[in-house]
């Protein structure tokens, strides 16, 4: 049995006018329907309260609020109009769903983050098909997650996911920003991600959502951390979640997880904690905390940028800037110069280069 998470963006479920479209969500709910039928657990992440809830505003879709205000009381009201949307598709394939709304301090601390990973499958256990979304309606404009993707890759490891599935309106990840580039072709799999990868990505979607491929690239990257398969494929492909999870060649891109898998505790640590200072160490502790097994000592702190706390996290970057870990500190930054020692033990840092 395969535990799966399917994320489908607000791009690939409204139409043209940015209105939620029925019949895409009854795509996705036929293709979750199969994947249940054939035994496999799903966790559906979906996108789009503020595109439901506009309408029922008497908001135009199409001349989205810029004001954060507004987006919020949109997605409030556009919350229950979409669950229910879901809940109807579901429940015509004979499914139960539960929704779930989670907001940046649910994966920051630690508590939140078990307690969230126990609900969620304690629904699988029962049978339920979980439906998440962002609790952006009360999330403060400035730390909130700004799309789905990298909420999906988190729940992914919080469920123990053999595959995520991002939905889009694209066939997948490909050479070019298609935009730009006509003769842009379909990447079947990624092994690696560098620099031409990610510039090929572009940076944002559609004025409807506000992932892009660049998000999910970013997401897949978590995922493939936490040893998740990612697919990233287009929405409206006939029999696209089953072909996905099955791994049938040619279906989007496939992002292929790191043969380690990070524990729960440490994609914890990498992905869902916002930091609050950079570290800056020298090469030779850089090289020490990549051989692995290594503790952070103060010794090969050279610098320190933001104020901290202990148990705090924070970055660590080298001499020319790039953050190449992260970490839980075990020293504030006021008693940092006299400390003498750990800084970041190695149970508590994750090195990401």
């Amino acid at each position: 049995m395969t535990t799966a998470v399917v994320k489908v963006g607000t791009s690939s479920l409204t139409d043209a006018s940015g209105q939620i479209d029925e019949a895409a969500i009854e795509r996705v709910a036929a293709g979750v329907a199969d994947l249940r039928t054939a035994g496999h657990r799903v966790v559906l992440v979906t996108s789009g309260a503020i595109a439901a809830g506009l309408p029922e505003l008497g908001m135009d879709a199409t001349d989205r609020p810029t004001d954060a205000v507004t987006l919020q009381a949109a997605s409030s009201v556009g919350h229950p109009v979409l669950h229910r949307t879901w809940s109807a598709a579901l429940k015509r394939h004979g499914l139960s769903s539960g929704q779930i709304l989670l907001a940046p301090h649910n994966f920051g601390d630690r508590r939140q983050y078990l307690h969230a990973r126990a609900t969620l499958s304690r629904l699988l256990e029962l049978g339920v098909v979980p439906v998440v979304n962002e609790n952006d309606a009360v999330t403060d404009e400035e730390i909130r997650f700004g799309d789905n993707d990298r909420i999906a890759s988190l729940v992914a490891s919080l469920v123990s996911a053999e595959v995520l599935v991002l939905l889009t309106d694209t066939e997948g990840v490909l050479t070019a920003d298609p935009r730009h580039d006509p003769s842009a072709s379909l990447i079947e799999e990624i092994v690696e991600f560098d620099r031409q990868l990610l510039d090929a990505a572009g940076a944002s979607g559609t004025v409807r959502g506000s992932g892009g491929m660049a998000s999910k690239l970013t997401a897949a990257r978590i995922a493939a951390w936490s040893g998740v398969r990612t697919v990233i494929a287009q929405a409206d492909r006939a029999d696209v979640i089953s072909a996905a999870v099955a791994g049938t060649p040619g279906v989007g891109t496939s992002v292929v997880p790191r043969p380690t898998r990070l524990s729960a505790r440490k994609v914890w640590i990498g992905f869902a904690m916002p930091s609050v200072a950079t570290l800056t160490v020298d090469e030779g502790a850089r090289n020490a905390l990549e051989q692995g097994g290594r503790s952070l000592l103060a010794a090969g702190v050279v610098a320190a940028v933001g104020e901290f706390d202990r148990r705090d996290p924070i970055e660590v970057a080298d001499p020319t800037g790039e953050v190449f870990a992260k970490g839980i500190v075990r020293v504030s930054s006021t008693d940092l110069p006299d400390h003498v020692g750990v800084v970041v033990h190695v149970d508590d840092l994750v090195v990401l280069a």
